[in-house]
């Protein structure tokens, strides 16, 4: 986990959630990705895979938005897990 501020003065986060497989970093990363940021001209969202874990990177000009959006998105993140770990393992496409 990390924010910081960019070259352009926007705030940035960045969390990386390892799980326990690759498939489930992409069934995480499936879920989550039609989730788009409401006020896109102020937060932009980035998802990314490498191997078992997905990587966010938001980026805003207001703190406020910022918050929002990363507290919005670990929300639904513990719903997606959640329900993963109820249904168990995913089994290969």
């Amino acid at each position: 986990m990390a924010a910081h501020r960019s070259l352009d003065s926007n705030l940035e986060f960045v969390l990386r959630v390892p799980f326990p497989s690759e498939r489930e970093a992409q069934i995480a990363h499936g879920s989550l990705s039609p989730d788009r940021e409401l006020r896109r001209a102020n937060v932009t969202r980035e998802l990314h895979t490498a191997g078992h874990v997905l990587s966010v990177k938001w980026s805003a000009d207001e703190a406020r938005l910022l918050r929002v959006a990363v507290g919005s998105f670990l929300d639904h993140l513990a719903l997606v897990v959640e329900t993963m770990e109820q249904f168990g393992p995913p089994v290969a496409p």
